[in-house]
C-alpha cells in the first residue's frame, strides 16, 4: 500500500516501475540449465536483484566472470559480517579464503538466510570459478586474496583516523573497483583504468553505504559494527553509539553532515571513470550504482532519520534511475540535480557547511562544463503533480490489472 501510495505522488514513476518489474520477470527466467551455474544465478538474483538485472546486460562471459566476482567476494563479506564467529577462527578463513575458490568441496557454514545458503553450498561457486577463462580467474584471485588480507587486518584494529577509514573501504569496496576494471580488461572491451580512480568507484559506493547503515550496524547482535571513524564522530559526541539517542539529535546530524562531505570527495573520480567507459552494457553496470549512491547521499544529508530507522529511495525513483541511466549525459544529469538538491540543504550554520558547498560545486560545475545539461529529465520534481480524482481511480484499475498479470506470470 505504501509503494501505492508513493506511486500516486508520483505518477511518471508508474512507467519505470512496470518496465522494472517486467524486466526483472525477465531475467529471473535467464538462469543457465547447468547445476551450478543455476546456483550461482538463482543466488545472484536472492541476494542482489538489482544487481541481478544490470549485470544481464553484460556479455556471456564477462557477466560469468562479474557473477562469480560478486558471489565470491559477498562470501569472503559474510566470513567478516558474522560476529558470531570469532576472531581466532575468522583471522586465517579471510587470508585463505582465496585458496578455497579453487577448491570444488570446500564450504563454511556462517551467516543467516540466503547468505549462509551461499556459504553451505560455495563448491557450486567454486566450480563456476574454475570453468573461467584464466585471465578472468587470476583478477578474482588476486583481488579476493587482498581483500581478505585487509578484512582481517580490520577485525583486530578499530577505523580510528580518516586514513584508516579510507584504508578499510578500499579493502572492503575500493579493490572491488579494482578487480572490476581489471575483469573489463580482460573481455578486451574496456582499456585498464587506473587504479585511483577504480578505487574511489569503490570507495564513494561503501561511504553511502556506511552512512546510510548506521542504525542496522550499530544495533548488530552480539556485537556492534563501527565503521564511521573515530577522527570524525569525536567531535560531535563521547561514544559512536551516543549518535543515535534523541538528547545527540543535533550533533547527531553534525556529524552525519561531516560523513556526507567526507564521501563527496571521491564524485569527481567516479565521473572521470565513467566517461571513459565505451561499451554501453559496461557503462550501465557501472553508472546506475553511482546514480543511486549520489541520490542516497542526498537523501541522507541532514536527516535524523538516519538514526532513527532507513533511509531509502523510493522504488519509483530506483526504476527511474534504472530505465534512464543510458548515456554519460543522462549520469551528469542526474549528479547535476542529486547535488543541487544536497546544496538546497547546507544550513550555513552547519560547521561544515563551506567544506560541502565547495565539494558540490565542483561536482556541478563538472556537470555544467559537459555541454549536456540543456536536454534532460530531472529526476527532482520541482512542483507538486496536479491530477484528479479520475486520474487517480485510472491508475488504480491499471496497476491492479498489470500486478494481476504478473503474478500469474
Amino acid at each position: 500500500m505504501s509503494n501505492l501510495r508513493s506511486t500516486l505522488r508520483h505518477p511518471d514513476d508508474f512507467y519505470p516501475l512496470v518496465k522494472l518489474k517486467l524486466a526483472m520477470r525477465k531475467a529471473e527466467k535467464q538462469i543457465p540449465a547447468e547445476p551450478h551455474w543455476a546456483f550461482c544465478y538463482s543466488m545472484l538474483h536472492k541476494v542482489s536483484r538489482s544487481f541481478a538485472l544490470v549485470i544481464q546486460q553484460l556479455d556471456t562471459d564477462l557477466r560469468n566472470a562479474v557473477c562469480i566476482f560478486y558471489l565470491v567476494l559477498r562470501a569472503l563479506d559474510t566470513v567478516e559480517d558474522d560476529t558470531s564467529i570469532s576472531t581466532e577462527v575468522k583471522v586465517p578463513i579471510l587470508k585463505t579464503f582465496h585458496r578455497h575458490i579453487y577448491d570444488s568441496e570446500w564450504h563454511f557454514s556462517c551467516g543467516t538466510k540466503n547468505y549462509k545458503v551461499l556459504m553451505d553450498e560455495f563448491h557450486y561457486v567454486s566450480t563456476a570459478f574454475l570453468e573461467l577463462e584464466r585471465g578472468y580467474q587470476e583478477a578474482i584471485e588476486d583481488i579476493t586474496m587482498r581483500m581478505g588480507v585487509g578484512m582481517a587486518k580490520f577485525i583486530c584494529k578499530e577505523v580510528e583516523t580518516v586514513d584508516d577509514y579510507n584504508e578499510y573501504c578500499h579493502y572492503v569496496a575500493g579493490l572491488v573497483g579494482l578487480g572490476l576494471s581489471k575483469l573489463f580488461h580482460a573481455s578486451g572491451k574496456e582499456d585498464l583504468a587506473s587504479d585511483t580512480i577504480s578505487n574511489s568507484m569503490g570507495l564513494f559506493l561503501q561511504k553511502t553505504n556506511i552512512i546510510r547503515d548506521y542504525l542496522e550496524d550499530i544495533n548488530e547482535i552480539p556485537k556492534s559494527r563501527m565503521f564511521w571513524p573515530r577522527q570524525i564522530w569525536s567531535k560531535y559526541v563521547n561514544k559512536l553509539e551516543d549518535l543515535k539517542y534523541e538528547e545527540n539529535s543535533i550533533k547527531a546530524v553534525q556529524c552525519l553532515n561531516d560523513m556526507v562531505t567526507n564521501s563527496l570527495t571521491h564524485a569527481e573520480d567516479c565521473l572521470k571513470y565513467m566517461s571513459a567507459l565505451r561499451d554501453p552494457a559496461i557503462f550501465r553496470f557501472c553508472a546506475i550504482p553511482q546514480v543511486m549512491a549520489i541520490g542516497t547521499l542526498a537523501l541522507c544529508y541532514d536527516n535524523i532519520q538516519v538514526f532513527r530507522g532507513v533511509v531509502k529511495m523510493r522504488r519509483g525513483l530506483t526504476a527511474k534511475i534504472i530505465d534512464r541511466t543510458k548515456t554519460m549525459s543522462e549520469v551528469y544529469g542526474a549528479f547535476y540535480d542529486f547535488s543541487l538538491m544536497l546544496k538546497s540543504k547546507v544550513d550555513e550554520a552547519d560547521p561544515n557547511a563551506r567544506k560541502t558547498k565547495d565539494s558540490l560545486e565542483t561536482i556541478l560545475k563538472i556537470c555544467r562544463d559537459s555541454g549536456t545539461l540543456g536536454q534532460r529529465k530531472s529526476y527532482i520534481v520541482q512542483r507538486k503533480p496536479e491530477y484528479n480524482a479520475t486520474l487517480i481511480a485510472v491508475i488504480f484499475i491499471i496497476m491492479a490489472i498489470l500486478l494481476a498479470y504478473l503474478s500469474s506470470m
